[in-house]
């Protein structure tokens, strides 16, 4: 497609793949489900009515306090998020997938053209990981879906263990623009002076691929520790030592809260 329209080869790629992603926000706005109670075609009344009254739970949360206050921003709740360990080995375990798959994504045309291709056949020869990529991940939601193995992904895992509504908030963006960087990473690796084994890159993929098992088995470990260190008093115990309103401050660090693993 290279000079239709006056336009070179590398525009219409983005023009293409731009329309598809266009067209699918149109289709999303009118089919996308608004709210649990549209949800019936696959999910039962019990559990619609969980999603529910979760939600509900969420927006009282914290509604005894003045609306002044619910609606400004507590700096001391950035601080809180910047400082919390445990949105850091989530970084390190979004790092693990961003590195390697976006340095695998960008790099992979080049890659196979230093075996020997033309940059045509390169390109071609690109489709079948993504095919059977594509294939797998279908696989494996119909498997969850039958078995429950799967854990919650790293946002989810981010947002059960954050309390209250604006940390949990400020949390999900901290946790996705540095974890974004993992791409700036990865399409650095491959260096095209290495090919064709590209020690850099596959050294670096690995190394954050173990990195982020080591930190997705510590996070879990040091949860499953908390929460059995918090099991031990009963909750008569921990409100005759704090106040209500010293247990909500405390957020997801209350004697209370039970992180999810």
């Amino acid at each position: 497609m290279d000079g239709i329209g006056g336009l070179e080869g590398w525009r219409w790629i983005f023009i293409i793949e731009g329309i598809v992603t266009v067209m699918m926000s149109v289709v999303c706005f009118f089919c996308l489900i608004d709210s649990p109670a549209l949800s019936f075609r696959w999910l039962d009344a019990d559990e619609i009515r969980f999603l529910e009254l979760r939600q509900y739970a969420r927006r009282m949360q914290g509604s005894h306090k003045s609306t002044e206050r619910k609606n400004t921003i507590r700096w001391d709740v950035l601080w809180v998020v910047m400082t919390d360990w445990k949105i850091y080995l989530l970084m390190l375990i979004n790092w693990s997938n961003a590195v390697p798959n976006y340095a695998l994504k960008f790099s992979m045309p080049q890659i196979i053209h230093n075996m020997g291709y033309t940059s045509a056949t390169a390109q071609l020869l690109t489709i079948p990981p993504y095919a059977v990529g594509a294939l797998a991940a279908y696989a494996f939601s119909v498997f969850a879906d039958r078995m429950y193995p799967i854990l919650p992904g790293v946002s989810t895992w981010n947002v059960a263990n954050l309390a209250g509504p604006q940390k949990r908030s400020i949390g999900i963006g901290w946790l996705i623009c540095v974890g974004n960087i993992g791409g700036v990473i990865g399409s650095y690796i491959y260096i095209e002076d290495e090919a064709p084994k590209y020690p850099t890159g596959y050294g670096t993929s690995f190394a954050f691929a173990s990195a982020g098992i080591v930190a997705c088995m510590t996070l879990e470990f040091a949860l499953w520790t908390i929460n059995k260190k918090n099991a031990r008093y009963t909750e008569e115990h921990i409100r005759a030592q704090y106040t209500d309103e010293q247990l909500e401050m405390m957020g997801d660090k209350s004697p209370l809260y039970k992180y999810s693993l």
